[in-house]
């Protein structure tokens, strides 16, 4: 069916719209299995491979840096072709990395590793990037919550890939596969199936739906007697401040979650409980985001992202106080951590996606998942020297007092005059 038809049918418009919801949390459920291979066992797979713990956050870092690349891909081919094509792209480049990284600890070749967690990178760049599909034909007032049920969607794949830490290792054994690669065989078949899920269903495009309507409406105003086209300027305050904000809760929680399995494998804590722990978290990052989304549409962008902040700082500090045989309050501060990354990424992204016109959108989006790829990181590769040099407890202190810089970064976009964002849902 062509684009006209949306154009001149509201009603058609609607239910594309929730068509695409229903595509998008379907390919989210894949992904977010695929997504929860690499964040549970990557750092314990490089540790067995390279014998040290200061190595431990180096698959972080390759990961997000993979990401970061990805995202800068995924967005100029959604910009360019629709999100079909780059986030199909997307998944399809991270489950090849995921059968890379299973080649490369039954060989035990580290290159090879390290390469293929780069490529792998892309699938838990293009999950992320999934959230902005739903946006694309949303109003203002619900840009967040559209986000949200993109993101909730993630929770049942990525609480399940950690739960199956140990069915997938026993079966990767079976295979004469090392017992940590066995989730990456999960997220190769999970990334793979998102794509195929987006290739085969997400049509008509709707970020190409989109934009054929912007440009209709353009024409529309060029034509009428009231003057020519006026197209909505990129707001650089609101892409400065969204990117800031998921920046900061970036690098705070991916430093802390990634050294929390080799934490807790120091102390005495087996793959059941690292899965565990970790399943929590994720959960925590994605399943709030229903209620998260509407309280964002409800009551401001920069007051959630105030609370990311808080929130953060109880997670830091619990992190770095509770005992490290207490799973009951690791998982109490994993759980906070992810909470408020879900606060800082929907609140972020809510002010990104009102600052930017359509006629750029994709590609800013993807550049600043590029930034945000690339502060995960750093906090993924200094976590391990911090943790190797000091210990966990300073590193989990010093996430919660860094995360303190959101409250001067919403101060500053308040007091900096900036045009009012269209709609009840921009509301700051």
């Amino acid at each position: 069916m062509s684009h006209e038809a949306y154009i001149e049918s509201p009603d058609m418009k609607k239910r594309l719209y929730k068509r695409t919801l229903i595509i998008v949390v379907l390919s989210q459920i894949f992904g977010g299995a695929g997504l929860a291979a690499g964040v549970t066992v990557g750092a314990l797979l490089a540790q067995d491979l390279l014998g040290s713990d200061s190595f431990a956050g180096i698959p972080s870092a390759l990961l997000t840096l993979g990401s970061a690349g990805a995202a800068m891909i995924v967005g100029r081919l959604s910009q360019r072709f629709g999100r079909r094509a780059g986030l199909t792209a997307g998944f399809l480049a991270g489950g090849v990395g995921a059968v890379g990284v299973v080649a490369a600890a039954t060989i035990e070749h580290v290159a090879l590793l390290f390469l293929s967690l780069l490529v792998y990178g892309a699938g838990t760049s293009t999950n992320l990037q999934a959230r902005y599909a739903g946006t694309d034909l949303a109003k203002p007032a619900q840009r967040a919550t559209a986000v949200s049920i993109a993101m909730v969607s993630t929770t049942f794949g990525a609480v399940a890939g950690p739960n199956l830490v140990d069915v997938m290792g026993r079966f990767a054994l079976s295979l004469g596969i090392p017992a940590l690669a066995g989730p990456f065989l999960l997220g190769a078949a999970a990334f793979l199936g998102a794509g195929i899920v987006l290739w085969l269903f997400l049509r008509p495009d709707p970020f190409l739906v989109a934009k054929a309507i912007a440009e209709r409406e353009d024409a529309n105003r060029a034509a009428s007697p009231s003057g020519p086209a006026s197209a909505t300027p990129v707001r650089g305050r609101g892409v400065i401040v969204g990117a800031a904000i998921m920046l900061l809760t970036q690098i705070v929680m991916v430093a802390v979650m990634t050294m929390t399995p080799v934490h807790m494998q120091h102390h005495g804590h087996g793959l059941r409980e690292v899965g565990v722990v970790i399943s929590i978290h994720i959960a925590a990052m994605f399943l709030p985001s229903l209620v998260t989304g509407v309280l964002v549409d409800r009551i401001g962008r920069t007051a959630m992202a105030m609370a990311a902040g808080a929130v953060l700082l109880m997670a830091g500090l619990l992190a770095a106080f509770a005992p490290a045989d207490s799973v009951p309050l690791l998982i109490a501060a994993l759980a906070l951590l992810g909470l408020g990354w879900n606060f800082g990424l929907i609140s972020g992204t809510a002010l990104i996606v009102d600052a930017t016109p359509l006629a750029s959108r994709a590609k800013t989006q993807g550049t600043i998942d590029v930034l945000v790829a690339l502060s995960g990181a750093s906090g993924g590769a200094l976590s391990g020297m911090v943790v190797a040099h000091s210990s966990f407890a300073a590193l989990s202190l010093g996430g919660g007092i860094l995360s303190l810089l959101l409250i001067p970064v919403v101060v500053w976009s308040r007091r900096s005059p900036a045009p009012a964002a269209a709609g009840r849902g921009a509301q700051m």
